[in-house]
């Protein structure tokens, strides 16, 4: 199978697993998914976040995500809890369809290694 359609394929399946534990079958999008991955990683799931909270988990997940490209490096928890990474590499320029397909294949990844999908 080429490496395309076995993303798409993984893809396909973390988005309909995560949707129906999720959002009731909903088909949850991209940003919603990286939200809820910066909830996993915070660790504090039933706490409600505000605006600027929301933006700050999918800054987590996204240097969660990225961290095993190189790109960002885990760095401490603040005092409450909030985990803190440092930039290793400046990701490069890409083009909105490449930054798609990057954070999905990071998503795909993510998922595998938590055994979420296989």
């Amino acid at each position: 199978m080429a490496r395309d359609e076995q993303l798409k394929e993984r893809w396909e399946k973390v988005q309909q697993k995560l949707s129906m534990q999720f959002a009731d079958g909903e088909l949850m999008e991209l940003d919603a998914i990286i939200y809820l991955i910066g909830v996993q990683e915070l660790g504090q799931p039933h706490r409600r976040y505000k605006k600027d909270h929301k933006i700050d988990l999918m800054h987590i997940a996204i240097c969660t995500l990225l961290e095993p490209y190189g790109y960002y490096e885990f760095d401490f928890y603040d005092d409450e809890g909030w985990p803190h990474f440092k930039v290793k590499e400046e990701l490069p320029s890409l083009k909105a369809g490449e930054q798609s397909v990057l954070m999905k294949e990071a998503i795909v990844h993510y998922f595998m290694e938590k055994e979420y999908i296989s």
